[in-house]
């Protein structure tokens, strides 16, 4: 009886799920908002424990109307893929704030959060590459909009950077995704859109300063935003990865795009 036990415990651990990467759920305090933010971190068997190795760290960020558990949700295994390819993802619930500091409202410090107390905290409370060379920042939509925002201004804490169906130029949308809330109204508030939008950052980056990739569905309504990022980037000659494929607005897209910009960062973090 006790050898049959111990055949079928060893057989259970060979069909087991050989991943061991943890998922928790955070809530992390904002200086600049004075409240808590909800994190999900996914951290690889190779980032915890008392063999703890320094892991490259993936920040993602959600679109409109989401929050922190969206991007597990959408791709259930990434758990999976932190093991695998040994990262670290972060996942903060950014409201819909569309990752700015908003000029109308001090509750609303989204830059701030993300950008510095949020990197912070994971570098001193995880087994981080705790540099530019080991961060990546990424989203879909308006997480798209946000972590190209977040990079290209803050280039000394991010060193790649994608979107994915990114809302990258937000005045075509005025109405639309409560960021007049954030800005203030367009026609009154022509300035502040116009300096809050993706497109407009682009002389504060040159070529080589960061790993840059970017992709959207054909059938898209951001396509067009995403073809003029592109071709404003290449007429300043920085280099970058820009991708069409066929496909919408919608989980399914993203839910296969997100594997090749991981792909794309994992190339990142292994250059020398």
């Amino acid at each position: 009886m006790k050898k049959k036990m111990l055949l079928i415990v060893m057989l259970l651990a060979l069909v087991a799920p050989s991943f061991a990467a943890k998922v928790d759920t955070l809530l992390v305090h904002s200086p600049s908002m004075n409240k808590e933010v909800q994190v999900v971190v996914i951290t690889p068997d190779a980032a915890w424990g008392k063999k703890a190795t320094p892991c490259p760290v993936v920040y993602l960020l959600h679109g409109y109307s989401g929050n922190a558990r969206s991007w597990i949700a959408l791709k259930p295994s990434l758990p999976q893929i932190a093991d695998a390819k040994g990262m670290i993802f972060v996942c903060p619930d950014g409201k819909n704030s569309w990752y700015w500091d908003s000029p109308l409202n001090p509750a609303y410090r989204y830059e701030t959060f993300v950008a510095s107390e949020l990197v912070n905290y994971i570098d001193s409370h995880y087994a981080t590459i705790a540099n530019r060379r080991g961060r990546a920042i990424t989203g879909l939509s308006m997480g798209g909009h946000g972590a190209l925002w977040l990079a290209f201004r803050h280039k000394d804490t991010f060193g790649a950077c994608g979107s994915t169906s990114g809302g990258v130029d937000i005045r075509p949308f005025p109405q639309n995704w409560e960021m007049d809330k954030q800005l203030g109204e367009f026609a009154s508030h022509k300035k502040s859109w116009d300096e809050h939008t993706v497109v407009n950052q682009l002389d504060r980056i040159a070529h080589g300063d960061l790993a840059i990739i970017v992709d959207c569905g054909e059938d898209d309504f951001f396509l067009n935003v995403n073809k003029d990022l592109h071709n404003r980037l290449l007429a300043r000659h920085i280099d970058h990865d820009f991708i069409t494929r066929p496909g919408g607005h919608t989980n399914s897209y993203w839910r296969n795009s997100i594997d090749y910009q991981l792909l794309f960062f994992q190339k990142f973090f292994e250059r020398k």
